[in-house]
């Protein structure tokens, strides 16, 4: 797998399968790790950083342990391709953003199930990403993964603190779950922000499509948990699987009936809206076109428009993002080029689905 490759066809995350995955676009484990005997990535020297990310290139890579992993150094990829990784959801913006001389890397595995970053706040963040609902699936891998890396480095690990990290809500099991979840209705409706307030309470994270300061482009939100220290593996998984998702899904689907039974007019003049403008328009931007997406996919889930499908949409959620449209184009644009070149990549997908 080549980076030009990989943007032929959309990411794991919005592969459009999995259980509940008309409001669960992806489920996503991460654990934060660090190399015993080296300082945090913070208060690393250069030369230090360079001998974790060496270590783990050698280590990570090993056939066991690599998956048929592409093992892509960071600091000598271009701005381009490092936000490519960022709209695939395989590294965060902080870790695309590092200064250019600072040595990091991320294995991404084949399917990109998987990713490890290296050198990001931690020596290691190692993720899977599943489509749909499939948080027990995406933990059983993971599992799997973490014991295969640590047969082959050493982690920093205490017995009464459990795994240290740079940040202290880290520390423990250095697990961090989340979903993207796709609340249209809810938005809508106005719920939105008592669903935020809810999430708060129970001590998670809401954040937008990229994570931490991003916004909820296309009604995306990423949903956590904050804290790791003093709480078991499958106390927080359990916590997500059995009472969090639920609950949300559940606050969804009911504003989605409500929308359908209520303002059935006003929800069909949103969902044919969305498609005239993206059928036809000749310039358009990234957040508008998130915008219209997202009632396009509301639409299509409900029933109301059967003009395209849910795997058409789900790509051009991806394919339409700045990184993704000039890979695609073969070029680098500027703002205005982007807009035009993104209607047409539109106009050109909703055709062929007619």
């Amino acid at each position: 797998m080549t980076l030009p490759r990989i943007t032929e066809h959309a990411g794991e995350w919005l592969r459009g399968a999995g259980p509940n995955s008309e409001i669960v676009i992806s489920s996503r484990v991460r654990l934060a790790r660090n190399l015993a005997g080296f300082p945090f990535v913070n208060r690393a020297s250069l030369r230090q950083r360079q001998e974790v990310r060496d270590r783990c290139h050698e280590r990570i890579m090993d056939s066991r342990v690599r998956l048929g992993a592409l093992w892509v150094d960071l600091a000598e990829s271009t701005d381009l391709d490092r936000m490519l990784l960022v709209e695939r959801h395989l590294i965060s913006r902080q870790h695309a953003q590092a200064g250019p001389d600072l040595p990091r890397a991320v294995a991404i595995g084949e399917d990109e199930t998987f990713a490890i970053m290296v050198n990001e706040e931690d020596h290691l963040r190692i993720q899977v990403l599943r489509s749909g609902m499939q948080m027990a699936e995406a933990f059983e891998q993971i599992n799997r993964l973490d014991d295969l890396v640590e047969e082959k480095l050493d982690f920093a690990y205490t017995r009464r603190f459990g795994y240290l990290t740079a940040c202290p809500t880290n520390v423990g099991t250095g697990i961090r779950v989340s979903v993207m979840l796709h609340l249209p209705a809810l938005k809508l409706t106005g719920e939105i922000d008592k669903v935020k307030r809810a999430a708060r309470d129970m001590h998670l994270a809401v954040r937008g499509l990229f994570g931490e300061g991003s916004d909820a482009l296309g009604d995306l939100y990423q949903v956590s948990n904050q804290t790791t220290l003093g709480r078991g593996e499958s106390e927080i998984l359990n916590d997500f699987q059995s009472t969090v998702v639920p609950q949300i899904i559940s606050y969804e689907q009911q504003a989605r009936q409500a929308l359908a039974r209520q303002r059935s007019a006003q929800l069909d003049d949103k969902i044919w809206r969305a498609w005239a403008v993206l059928s036809n328009a000749r310039v358009i931007g990234t957040e508008e076109v998130m915008g219209l997406l997202s009632h396009l996919r509301l639409g299509v889930n409900l029933g109301r428009i059967d003009m395209v499908d849910i795997r058409t949409i789900n790509e051009l959620f991806l394919l339409t993002q700045p990184a993704h449209l000039q890979k695609l184009t073969g070029r680098e644009m500027d703002p205005a080029a982007r807009r035009e070149a993104r209607a047409e990549l539109i106009r050109r997908r909703l055709g062929a689905v007619r």
